[in-house]
């Protein structure tokens, strides 16, 4: 299967030196559990690894499976400051990537 590229959405906010980060991915995060109108399996297809760097230093990563719901939505906090450039990439099991960037407001 051809590698395909997803739509990463992200936003990132500080308040009094914290900064929160919310990210929506679209992505079919299917478990390989179902099956096709024709009886047929549907391979699994899921995100399997998130990393996200603030400065190019890593603030979280997470390691995802197919319990994760269609088109993941995840909001988190890390220490920080207006200004940081925080990266959000993510990889799947059929090797796809995402990755959104934004500037701290």
């Amino acid at each position: 299967m051809a590698k395909q590229e997803y739509r990463t959405r992200l936003r990132a906010k500080e308040k009094d030196g914290i900064v929160n980060v919310k990210a929506l991915v679209a992505h079919p995060m299917i478990t390989g559990l179902t099956k096709d109108a024709d009886g047929k399996i549907i391979p699994a297809h899921f995100i399997n690894e998130v990393i996200v760097t603030a400065n190019d230093k890593v603030v979280m990563k997470a390691l995802w499976g197919a319990a994760v719901s269609k088109d993941p939505y995840i909001s988190f906090d890390y220490a920080g400051k207006s200004g940081d450039v925080v990266k959000f990439s993510w990889t799947d099991n059929q090797e796809n990537t995402g990755s959104a960037d934004i500037t701290v407001k």
